[in-house]
């Protein structure tokens, strides 16, 4: 039977507002989001973004980095500490009474994903977070199910399900972050949900490296440039693409590194490899939408900052031809909102005891209460 979508309503007559803290994959800074989770749909109270300084940034790519961090632990911890300033500076923009907060869910930046060697990383001090804001808080989500046999990712789909679910469609909520993840919403199956490849992290590091930009706006470099046929074919044999589902990946498979390693990158011209990178992100898109079977009207619902790619959106329809693309604002909720409120949802699930895990999306032998918690 498939695992159904909890019943997103509190029990309690105490407070439902929650604060959502997210940084990705992507690695640009946080989003921070305040919803009132009374209902069964969220209403978003209010949003915020704070980006990282570029020296944030580079101590979070070194410490993903396996082996190349002197004193890592130690840098970790720092990193951490600076972070959670950061997190708590943004729960600051989001309210003025933490009083009226029931508890912060904040994901933390992922620096190392090893669910075959049984954890995850996500940096943050929960307990200054905790002590910062004066507002209870829950972090590390993905450890549990990963102890329960599962990926500890994609944690959203059960949100996605919730929120976003139609019954007489088949919908795919399609993440654009650093990796793109998706979302398989039918209303007669079970959920489906896993990482398909690299999104906007290959494409953000090359522009860096090649011009100092930190994105590629619109995806309008890439435009300029052409697709290198032999670069992409050898892309795509990335063991990762021909793994089957559940699976995640992130920076560990996915990096500039490895982009160098690959024969001939460095003959090539800097905005024909942004041009071929687009279209990898794209391939790696549809080859994990294509295999999905449908007998219903299929709709692609894309969120996350890579849904301003115009270019990599382009590049993605014109390989589905008829099915339509919109991003979730079509749904009422903003593209960079979506993943800050399903962790401010997670922290409500910890709340109320429910599973935050779907065992269909994550491969967990079970499903369990995700999170841990600091109280202030």
């Amino acid at each position: 039977m498939a695992q159904q979508a909890p019943q997103l309503t509190s029990s309690s007559p105490s407070s439902t507002l929650y604060i959502g803290l997210m940084s990705g994959t992507s690695m640009d800074g946080v989003d921070g989001i305040l919803v009132d989770l009374g209902n069964a749909l969220p209403r978003v109270l209010k949003h915020t973004h704070l980006p990282f300084q570029d020296s944030l940034k580079q101590d979070l790519i070194q410490l993903n980095d396996s082996g190349k961090t002197e004193h890592e632990l130690e840098k970790a911890a720092l990193t951490a500490n600076t972070l959670s300033q950061l997190y708590a500076q943004c729960v600051e923009q989001l309210t003025d009474d933490p009083s009226s907060i029931k508890a912060i869910g904040c994901h933390g930046q992922t620096i190392r994903h090893r669910p075959e060697k049984g954890f995850t990383v996500q940096l943050v001090n929960g307990a200054l977070l905790a002590e910062l804001t004066g507002i209870n808080t829950i972090c590390d989500f993905r450890s549990r199910d990963i102890a329960a046999g599962g990926q500890g990712a994609p944690l959203v789909p059960i949100v996605h399900q919730a929120w976003f679910s139609d019954k007489n469609k088949h919908r795919i909520i399609l993440n654009l972050g650093g990796i793109a993840n998706l979302t398989s919403l039918h209303p007669h199956q079970s959920v489906l949900g896993f990482d398909c490849g690299p999104a906007n992290l290959l494409l953000d590091g090359w522009i860096y490296r090649s011009t100092g930009k930190s994105f590629d706006s619109a995806g309008a470099w890439a435009r300029g440039g052409q697709i290198n046929t032999q670069l992409l074919n050898r892309l795509l044999k990335h063991p990762f693409l021909s793994l089957p589902p559940p699976k995640s990946t992130g920076r560990e498979s996915f990096n500039i590194s490895w982009l160098l390693n690959i024969e001939g990158v460095n003959q090539i011209k800097a905005q024909d490899v942004q041009a071929t990178l687009t279209e990898f992100s794209a391939l790696c898109i549809i080859e994990s939408v294509t295999v999905l079977k449908s007998d219903l009207p299929l709709e692609i619902v894309c969120g996350g900052g890579g849904a301003l790619n115009l270019f990599l959106l382009e590049r993605i329809a014109n390989h589905l031809q008829d099915i339509p693309i919109i991003t979730t604002e079509k749904l009422g909720m903003d593209i960079h909102q979506v993943e800050a409120a399903a962790f401010a949802w997670l922290a409500y699930a910890f709340d109320q005891g429910l599973a935050g895990n779907v065992t269909s999306v994550t491969g967990a032998k079970h499903p369990a209460i995700l999170g841990a918690l600091y109280p202030a």
